[in-house]
């Protein structure tokens, strides 16, 4: 919804200031321009990237739009879940968790927490750091370093995404001068018209420069700065999950783990802890 206000504010400045003052819209369409600024900018979008980023590239833009993907209600679902597992450890040993950490999809526990158990990278993310622990690896500093090398690879797959739609957009004002070239070039072969003619090719010509540049800071750069705006914000759910885990292997009470969590959190979605502890307090007992 912010990216669609964004957009509506920028096109109705733009072309409502124009029409405003006097300017003929109909001359601003001028589509083979747009075939060409675009089309070379998603030319060049597929030569830059890998396969991977610009299949990832196809969903951002929805994601755009949707903002965020987690809110206060799923962070404090999420400390809930922490306080489940590291309950249910803690009473049962970690040999009561192995049911639910190799068969994560028909847990019972998981199950109780829908958003969580919807997402497939944090699930994995959760049980394989689970099952490292029952395995014996007790050392919280050596658990620390892998899970940041994991957290910085998703890192940086994200920053490929937002950085392949930035790059794009920092390309749109070249490939609106290309155009405009094309535009001037097609006018000189016209040059014997009369200048009524000619100044419609010339207009037809600068609307190119025109829409590279308003395509690329009005729309595609900031989309994709704001993409990994997105991305960091939601990367939080992950250092939610270390940091509950953490705390965990150090030896902490259930308590005391979902605490560390709560702090990772950023303020406009962060539950307090009380909400957490009221949360916690109504959950059934763990199994």
């Amino acid at each position: 919804m912010k990216v669609l206000i964004g957009i509506i504010i920028v096109s109705a400045c733009v072309f409502g200031g124009y029409g405003a003052a006097g300017g003929p819209l109909g001359v601003l369409w001028q589509p083979f321009e747009f075939v060409i600024i675009l089309g070379a900018g998603l030319g060049a979008m597929i030569i830059t990237n890998t396969g991977t980023t610009l299949k990832a590239c196809g969903g951002a833009f929805g994601r755009m739009f949707k903002g965020p993907k987690y809110k206060k209600e799923d962070y404090l679902e999420l400390l809930c879940l922490q306080y489940q597992i590291f309950k249910l450890a803690k009473t049962k040993g970690m040999l009561a968790l192995e049911q639910h950490v190799e068969n994560p999809h028909e847990s019972s526990l998981f199950q109780e927490f829908p958003k969580f158990h919807s997402d497939h990278h944090a699930v994995e993310f959760v049980c394989d750091y689970l099952r490292l622990v029952s395995l014996g690896a007790d050392k919280a500093h050596e658990i620390e370093n892998l899970m940041d090398q994991e957290l910085e690879i998703h890192h940086e797959e994200e920053a490929n995404i937002g950085g392949a739609i930035v790059n794009m957009g920092d390309s749109l004002p070249a490939l609106g001068i290309v155009a405009a070239v094309l535009g001037v070039i097609y006018t000189m072969g016209s040059i014997s018209e009369p200048p009524e003619v000619l100044g419609k090719l010339i207009g037809a010509a600068l609307v190119g420069t025109f829409s590279g540049i308003l395509a690329s800071y009005g729309f595609v750069s900031p989309m994709g700065t704001f993409y990994g705006k997105i991305a960091e914000e939601d990367s939080v759910y992950y250092n939610c999950l270390k940091a509950g885990l953490l705390a965990f292997i150090a030896g902490n009470p259930p308590t005391v783990c979902v605490e560390h969590a709560r702090k990772m959190i950023m303020s406009h979605t962060r539950p307090t802890f009380y909400e957490v502890e009221e949360a916690a307090n109504a959950l059934p007992a763990p199994a």
